[in-house]
């Protein structure tokens, strides 16, 4: 399948700050640094891997002279997975502060150890660009393709390397590997990860919670271990970029519900490689939570993309009545249902006297794609 990115490094370049690349493993950050370096020709670049011993000899003493001579010779200075790079933040305040002529890039997969390293020292020195699993936007298909691989999305999720594979059990294989990366090669490196077998199962129970609200209680019940533990073992995998919480929404009425939160996935693949559940959707009882998922990722998508400073709640009141997404952009309220199958509807009473002002709609799988491709 063919698709091309909307972020472009070359437009988030900007004089007198370091630019730091989100995202997950394998989402293509690489793909894209290696692209925009291939673009510039002339002038000295500099680029390696986080892991090179070398950086982590020049980085790690943090004696400015070792640090500046290093940049000193180079135009560009792309550093990829920099949150492997002893002192980085201090080394980057550094080169910028000192050279705010060069372009400073680094690329993490974990906004935990990079936002970490980072912190204070590049506090007014950076800009950020979030890059996510691919949108339906960005997919160079058209409509009826994308309809007709909609199936696909909804099980093995859009991951770049995903999307390049034909056959079913190798996309499966890619999912299962991504997985075990994101469990072992990165969260469980983590002082704070002593219970490897514990995440997972923690991981596993939200992934079957999805479009509902999690319970931090029940989880620590059912895996025998305390509240407190389960809520950092899932600001752990948020900051990993595995799943991503929503807070309720809540403004007006005593009785909205505000302190809970539900949990989406970044990929639906992942999701579904997390519970080992590949079946087509003929023989799942888990459509709607798909559904949900995919449709509130590509919001998500769509605003990131946008550079929009969207944000996004679900809302709930005790006597039962709820929206699955709410979208508040620039003090517009929308509330949208995510339906699989076609259907009209409106929006609860006690939403619509509350939030006159705000919009209502019903994405489902005719109309999805007018709302996800509208400009």
């Amino acid at each position: 399948m063919k698709f091309h990115r909307k972020q472009d490094i070359s437009k988030e370049i900007v004089p007198k700050r370091v630019l730091v690349v989100y995202g997950p493993r394998r989402v293509g950050k690489t793909t894209m640094l290696e692209a925009y370096l291939k673009e510039k020709s002339g002038g000295s670049v500099y680029y390696a891997n986080g892991d090179d011993a070398r950086l982590h000899e020049i980085f790690k003493p943090q004696y400015r002279k070792e640090i500046l001579d290093f940049a000193r010779p180079h135009d560009i200075i792309a550093l990829d997975e920099a949150q492997y790079i002893p002192n980085i933040g201090i080394g980057a305040k550094m080169m910028i502060d000192a050279f705010p002529e060069k372009n400073i890039i680094l690329t993490g997969s974990s906004s935990l150890d990079l936002s970490n390293k980072l912190g204070e020292p590049l506090t007014g020195r950076h800009f950020t660009l979030m890059l996510l699993p691919l949108s339906q936007g960005e997919m160079e298909e058209s409509r009826f393709e994308l309809k007709t691989h909609l199936e696909d999305f909804l099980i093995y999720g859009s991951y770049p390397e995903v999307l390049n594979e034909p056959d079913i059990q190798k996309k499966i294989k890619i999912l299962n590997e991504l997985v075990s990366s994101y469990l072992f090669k990165d969260v469980l490196m983590l002082e704070a990860v002593k219970y490897p077998e514990l995440l997972k199962e923690v991981l596993k129970l939200v992934a079957f919670q999805v479009g509902n609200e999690v319970s931090l209680n029940e989880i620590a019940v059912t895996v025998k271990t305390d509240v407190k533990t389960v809520g950092r073992y899932l600001d752990l995998l948020e900051k990993m970029f595995i799943v991503k919480k929503v807070r309720g929404f809540s403004r007006n009425l005593r009785n909205e519900i505000s302190k809970k939160a539900k949990y989406y996935f970044l990929d639906n693949g992942v999701r579904n490689a997390v519970i080992s559940q590949f079946n087509p959707l003929s023989l799942r009882n888990d459509v709607g939570a798909l559904w949900e998922n995919f449709i509130f990722m590509e919001l998500l998508k769509k605003s990131t993309i946008e550079g929009a400073f969207d944000t996004y709640y679900f809302w709930r009141t005790h006597t039962g009545q709820e929206i699955d997404i709410v979208r508040e952009s620039n003090g517009q309220l929308s509330a949208i249902e995510c339906k699989w199958s076609e259907e009209k509807g409106a929006a609860p009473p006690l939403w619509k006297a509350a939030y006159p002002d705000a919009t209502f709609e019903i994405i489902h799988q005719n109309n999805y794609l007018e709302r996800l491709l509208a400009k």
